[in-house]
């Protein structure tokens, strides 16, 4: 699929992002989902079970966030080749981020597997949550390694515009998780009953599938655009990690913030953190056409830099931020109108549910000006400026929001809502300063 160079016309415009859009927002809701599956096979477990894969979860997010950073590095690289022409060179950043993905996994997944104990009785010390959560996270620890191979596959194909490779594969993975979440949460078929434990199982050897079938495809696919030809040369390498260390670490202290949340939740009660469970894990399926559209606004202002027009570039992000905002907003629309229709399919404890239910629906309201920051951060990363949204994202995160959220959760009193309406807020002001840093453009003056 090549996307036409001098669209003009603001239908057209729509046309090429939904046309590379839809595919990944499908590939990206079936990633998650194997985390929706997971929560909604569990969440008949009870409330200790549901917060033991949500604190699981998010340490595992946390170990592998670095990891899943080479993608913006691949996928920056990979679209300004395209866009210079270099077709036969667009699969180099890809090897490189393959043996990135591989050298970084294994000493951060060791390190966390050893550290899985204490770090569960940090995060939340409830004694059934550990004993149930441990063995979660260390399962899952065991398919790091192909999370950060998947990832740097997930750069390459969005950014040569070839979304529905990766929509092929993460289907594929979404199929294989929850007929083995069926088999070995519940032990159906004679298979072992293993709780918590079997949909961490899953999880791992679903990704391990599509790591599997990413590289068949690359294999058939993209030998003569030089995939496991060549590795990048020294002067290519710095540049994808001046990308994608910024954008790890981004990602990695993210990751660090939620996990951080979790634990002020932890100090609140055991059914706040397992209803905040249940809603980050819908907040995260729900935004994913955002972060969904935001790859695509990263590929088209890339390829639109490598074909040194600097203005189709710029107009490219504010393009993509309209179809996302109307997007978000019919997303919203469900949570602010129908919350418990929404929260019944994961929560069943009455309380727990009564719990979730205001948050959600500030979630939705809020949702379509999140859609803004979404689009212009991966903006930004698509022209190599992720050394700026790194300090951004993190510095909104760590030093305003998780500040206040202690302060209007464990210290106030105010609770899971109070929180949740922090957050709303601190996501629209972040939104607001990416708006400033892509009307400035300087990031269209990096080299990549």
């Amino acid at each position: 699929m090549t996307v036409k160079h001098h669209v003009v016309d603001g239908r057209s415009r729509t046309t090429t992002i939904l046309a590379l859009g839809l595919p990944v927002i499908g590939g990206m809701i079936s990633q998650n989902l194997l985390n929706l599956v997971d929560t909604a096979f569990v969440g008949t477990l009870g409330n200790a079970a549901l917060a033991a894969v949500g604190v699981g979860g998010f340490v595992f997010f946390v170990t592998t966030a670095f990891i899943t950073g080479l993608s913006a590095g691949v996928q920056a690289m990979a679209a300004r080749r395209h866009g210079e022409g270099r077709v036969t060179d667009t699969a180099v950043p890809l090897n490189g981020g393959l043996l990135l993905a591989i050298a970084l996994a294994l000493p951060l997944t060791s390190i966390a597997w050893l550290a899985a104990p204490a770090l569960f009785r940090l995060l939340n010390p409830d004694p059934e949550v550990v004993a149930l959560g441990v063995p979660f996270l260390r399962v899952r620890l065991l398919g790091a390694v192909f999370v950060g191979c998947n990832f740097a596959y997930r750069g390459y194909w969005n950014g040569i515009n070839r979304p529905g490779n990766y929509l092929q594969t993460l289907v594929i993975m979404h199929a294989v998780n929850i007929v083995l979440c069926w088999l070995l949460v519940f032990g159906n078929l004679g298979a072992p009953r293993l709780g918590t434990l079997g949909a961490g199982i899953a999880t791992s050897a679903a990704t391990g599938v599509g790591t599997l079938y990413y590289t068949t495809q690359a294999i058939r696919l993209a030998r003569p655009w030089g995939f496991l030809r060549e590795v990048p040369d020294p002067t290519a390498l710095r540049t994808m990690l001046r990308i994608s260390i910024p954008a790890g670490l981004q990602q990695l202290l993210y990751a660090a913030g939620l996990t951080t949340l979790f634990a002020i939740l932890g100090r609140v009660g055991t059914a706040e953190a397992a209803a905040a469970s249940v809603l980050t894990n819908v907040m995260l399926v729900a935004i994913l056409p955002g972060i969904a559209l935001g790859i695509v606004a990263a590929s088209l202002v890339g390829q639109a830099l490598g074909r040194k027009d600097r203005e189709d570039a710029y107009r490219w992000g504010w393009d993509v931020v309209k179809v996302a905002m109307v997007a978000m907003s019919s997303l919203g629309l469900p949570m602010l109108l129908f919350p418990e229709q929404v929260l019944s399919i994961f929560i069943h404890d009455p309380a727990t549910l009564a719990l979730a239910r205001p948050s959600l629906m500030v979630f939705g309201a809020a949702i379509a000006a999140d859609a803004v920051g979404m689009i212009l951060m991966n903006a930004l990363l698509g022209a190599g400026a992720s050394q700026a949204v790194m300090l951004v994202s993190v510095g909104m995160q760590w030093l305003v929001f998780l500040p206040a959220a202690w302060l209007i959760g464990p210290m106030l009193g105010y609770g899971l809502l109070g929180i949740w309406i922090a957050q709303s807020c601190y996501r629209a002001i972040q939104a607001l300063i990416f708006a400033v840093l892509w009307r400035r453009r300087a990031w269209a003056a990096l080299e990549v």
